[in-house]
């Protein structure tokens, strides 16, 4: 809808006020099949009439989600978006759910109906019937809460499970008006009529979706003999739909100024390194990958040390440097974000290791419980339910058995430790958004390495409170941290090994050394 032409929500829109329009004069007018078709609702009523505790729960419902128990909620929900930074879709919420709350009550006194006479006789409603404000306002927060689950929930089975939810409880508002007996039928229809052609109106009249920055910021020098050749490099499972994502890409590069960029489509067999390469030979002046952390790896790993840009559009699971980028994870914005933010000299990680071709990273390298998670991590639940499916891996995964591990930093001799999991970060934020190396940056040109030890099964609840409050760490503790250029470390035996999130062959030993802005990525101004 919101990738459609505004002709779409308008039309539609129109379609639904014609017809709360007509309903309304068919109301006003006592058409008389319009009077018998809403005096089936008086059996409704009498049937709930008599169940007490059925009546206390329509009260309750009925209290909850009127005019300020909606007001409340739409607030709130504009006050996530503005807080999120996507002002644009908090004061459409605003708008549309004023709009909603006035039209309702002008329309009650022009049609000026009167409530059934059959309504609960506790607490009766002597204000205009037409159209139910109750199904007005929560269709109008129901539609706007969908509209914002389709522009920023990538996945489907979440968008379905929300849009679900929301139709449910529209529904239960609008059984709890006929079972109290404050409205007819088409007091209901009209009120859904009414949230959601407004809704349809504000998407058609005020879009939610973010300006872009070249529209609002003074453009960026251009680097010398730059022709504005764009290439995208797309793992295309990681797209719903590929021809929309593509239409996309390509109206806001031109928009911003950029030729049509030219498409390279990872492969099973090839997750990024081809492509990445073909796009440098063939001329791009900047790349943009849009792919989980294992595509991004490899496009960043093979454009290091061109002073060709990457711009980088998340779409796995984890997303661990786009996050510790401030990238943001609503693939609009990081488009734009790649197309005219600045650029930004990062670090990577040269590795090698026993049974293990010369590597790289650019986020973390684990061994230990933290690969473990990765090695655990089902991936159906994965495509259903996302991060969660990390959580559930890691519950499993945490008496991972202790590791007897030799640390070596820059060359030095090797320090022993026992510990259940090594993390070696370029960064300081791990999964979950979880800041396990506080002091971290990723362009300092050092590697930060963190040793976790909990003895025992509750000590993973002390030691998260430890290093969630970032509290010192004393001699004999389960943290143990150390700050290097270079970094070894060796296991007595073979144990779960991953980079950024990939699991690599199980081995003893990863050297690690950090080169120093090796690569461009292109980050919020």
């Amino acid at each position: 809808m919101l990738d459609r032409p505004r002709q779409t929500p308008l039309s539609l829109a129109v379609v639904c006020l014609l017809l709360f329009t007509g309903l309304a004069f068919a109301v006003s007018q006592d058409w008389a099949w319009l009077v018998d078709f809403d005096g089936t609702g008086r059996r409704f009523q009498e049937w709930a009439d008599d169940k007490q505790p059925l009546t206390d729960v329509l009260r309750g419902v009925e209290k909850a989600f009127g005019l300020v128990g909606t007001s409340v909620l739409a607030l709130t929900l504009a006050a996530v978006m503005w807080v999120k930074t996507h002002r644009r879709a908090a004061v459409l919420t605003v708008a549309v759910m004023a709009a909603t709350i006035a039209s309702t009550y002008g329309v009650k006194w022009l049609v000026a109906r009167e409530r059934p006479m059959w309504q609960d006789e506790l607490w009766q409603l002597d204000n205009g019937a037409y159209p139910s404000g109750h199904a007005s306002f929560m269709s109008a927060l129901a539609g706007m809460t969908l509209v914002l689950a389709f522009m920023l929930v990538r996945r489907a089975t979440i968008r379905r499970l929300v849009a679900v939810g929301v139709v449910l409880l529209v529904l239960v508002v609008c059984a709890d008006r006929i079972l109290l007996g404050r409205h007819y039928w088409t007091d209901l229809i009209g009120g859904i009529l009414l949230g959601v052609g407004l809704v349809l109106l504000g998407v058609a009249l005020y879009s939610p979706l973010p300006r872009s920055i070249a529209l609002k910021a003074i453009p960026l020098p251009q680097a010398a003999g730059s022709t504005n050749d764009l290439a995208v490099v797309l793992n295309p499972i990681k797209v719903e739909d590929v021809e929309q994502f593509q239409a996309i890409v390509n109206q806001m590069a031109q928009d911003s100024g950029w030729k049509e960029p030219r498409w390279y489509f990872t492969t099973v067999e090839d997750s990024g390194t081809g492509q990445a390469e073909q796009a440098s030979v063939d001329g791009a002046d900047l790349v943009i990958v849009c792919g989980g952390d294992g595509t991004v790896r490899e496009v960043c790993a093979e454009l290091a040390g061109t002073g060709i840009p990457v711009g980088i559009v998340p779409a796995g699971t984890g997303n661990l440097l786009a996050r510790n980028l401030d990238l943001p994870l609503f693939i609009r914005a990081a488009i734009d974000i790649a197309l005219n933010g600045q650029d930004r000299a990062i670090d990577m990680v040269k590795v090698t290791g026993d049974e293990l071709e010369d590597s790289h990273f650019l986020v973390m390298a684990g061994m230990g419980f933290d690969a473990a998670i990765m090695e655990g991590v089902n991936e159906e639940i994965k495509k259903k339910v996302g991060w969660i499916a990390y959580v559930l891996s890691a519950l499993k995964a945490l008496m991972f058995p202790t590791m007897r591990l030799e640390v070596s930093i820059d060359g030095g001799e090797f320090t022993k430790h026992r510990a259940r999991t090594c993390v070696v970060g370029n960064v300081g934020s791990l999964q979950g958004g979880m800041v396990l190396i506080p002091d971290a940056a990723i362009d300092d040109g050092q590697l930060d390495v963190v040793l976790l030890y909990p003895r025992r099964f509750l000590s993973w609840i002390p030691l998260f409170v430890r290093v969630l409050s970032r509290r010192e760490e004393k001699a004999g503790e389960s943290v143990a941290r150390f700050t290097g250029r270079s970094v070894v470390v060796r296991a007595s035996q073979e144990v779960p090994r991953q980079l950024d999130g990939d699991l690599i062959a199980p081995g003893r030993e990863l050297h690690m050394e950090c080169i120093h802005g090796r690569l461009l990525v292109r980050v919020p101004r």
